[in-house]
């Protein structure tokens, strides 16, 4: 074994920066044997230097992180301190440097995720960033390296932790959006402002980052489709459980059947009781991937924590360093394939869609007749009616988002719909 260690400069020292460094030197021998040489946290990188950090040398402590990853002494820097800025300056700086990096800032890879692969090409250094998606679950790795020989078709998945702990809540006891997200917020599920979360950007980087490696095509985040899930109600739970039904926040990134072009989006979508993705509870994560030749494969875990995004973070150090000291690097960014990313509209799935209509004849067959005149198919129709109002509930064959914004624009038109309650996409079928 080497005897001079590789040193790691720690940007961040929060929940997930401290438990980093606690494993760094609780597990320093197991890290040792297993890389090969010693690993050293040589700097950490702070906002509040006076704050106590259990276990961490005050004299490693800094507030100059641009300093820190300048020294040229540096073998890998690792960022936790998410963002966009400073943490794409302070990468970029890593590399020119000559320090690999082991990031876990989905915001800043799905944003520029192309120009810090460059960068780290330019320079020969490593780019790994498990922790940026699904927490602790081996996700990111296995695309890139395990089906990097074998075509994937489709990630469908439950990626944020928080958005599936309030839907869970809510299909499990009845509970309304706003009291399952305080039960969230106490428990600690929910930040404070839980708008990343619950308003689906969260899962909407990470959507950018599967969908960019699974197809080798460049996915920024404005090119997934994003739609939040704080109008699910309690009348959704009831209408999915009448259909054999939950509903989900989904990542789906999609190949187009004839392999022309992508397509990414974040939504609540209702999924069949039998599929795996329905059985996920809490605050787990779970991706389910469909590829050619190795099928369907489902990972599944902890998604979120300090723990568990430690592990992820830990595993790439280890990788990065076993580089480090073969004087090579790992996989780089694969966008040979450069296809198209569709815009939603064309996107073509089933739909759910809850009307309040006027209690009187007719009313079906002028429904039921938007829906053709758009080229959308029926599939089942429910009515219920009372003292003159009615709620009618369609569920569509398979069409396209564009067909069914079309269809719903021309039914809020109609003297006979009093509104649109609901309208909710049907996947995993």
């Amino acid at each position: 074994m080497r005897t001079r260690p590789l040193k790691v400069a720690l940007l961040g020292c929060g929940v997930v920066g401290s438990e980093v460094a606690r494993i760094m030197t609780t597990h320093a021998d197991d890290l040792a044997a297993r890389i090969g040489a010693p690993v050293e946290l040589a700097g950490v990188a702070v906002r509040r230097p006076d704050k106590v950090r259990e276990g961490i040398d005050p004299a490693l402590v800094t507030t100059d992180a641009t300093a820190l990853v300048k020294r040229g002494d540096i073998d890998v820097v690792v960022e936790v301190i998410g963002g966009i800025e400073p943490a794409r300056t302070l990468i970029t700086t890593a590399f020119e440097h000559g320090a690999s990096v082991v990031s876990a800032n989905k915001a800043l890879l799905a944003q520029d995720g192309a120009d810090l692969h460059a960068a780290a090409g330019a320079n020969d250094k490593d780019l790994y960033y498990e922790a940026a998606v699904a927490g602790a679950i081996p996700l990111i790795r296995p695309l890139r390296e395990s089906l990097a020989g074998d075509k994937v078709n489709r990630v469908l998945g439950i990626v944020n932790g928080t958005t599936n702990f309030i839907l869970d809540k809510m299909d499990s006891t009845g509970a309304g959006y706003q009291e399952a997200l305080d039960e969230a917020t106490a428990l600690g599920y929910a930040e404070a402002d839980p708008t990343a979360d619950v308003e689906g950007f969260d899962a909407a980087a990470k959507a950018a980052i599967l969908a960019g490696i699974a197809f080798h095509t460049r996915v920024r985040l404005d090119d997934v489709y994003r739609e939040g899930m704080t109008e699910v109600t309690a009348a959704d739970f009831a209408s999915a459980k009448e259909m054999g039904c939950t509903i989900k926040l989904l990542a789906i990134c999609e190949r187009a059947a004839d392999g022309g072009s992508v397509t990414a989006r974040v939504h609540p979508a209702m999924i069949p009781l039998t599929h795996p993705l329905a059985s996920v509870r809490g605050a787990y994560n779970a991706v389910f991937v469909e590829s050619d030749a190795a099928g369907q494969l489902m990972f599944y875990g902890p998604g979120a924590g300090g723990s568990p995004t430690a592990s992820a973070v830990l595993g790439d150090l280890v990788a990065v360093c076993r580089n480090r000291l073969s004087n090579a690097t790992g996989p780089g960014e694969s966008a040979y394939a450069a296809l198209p990313v569709s815009p939603m509209g064309e996107v073509v799935t089933r739909y759910h869609i809850s009307l309040d209509v006027a209690d009187k004849p007719g009313v079906l067959a002028q429904v039921a007749t938007v829906f053709a005149e758009h080229g959308v198919s029926i599939d089942t129709v429910r009515q219920q009616g009372k003292d003159g109002e009615a709620s009618l509930v369609v569920v569509t064959h398979r069409a396209s988002d564009a067909s069914l914004s079309g269809t719903v624009e021309a039914l809020r038109k109609l003297d006979t719909v009093r509104g649109v309650a609901s309208i909710m996409r049907v996947e995993g079928e």
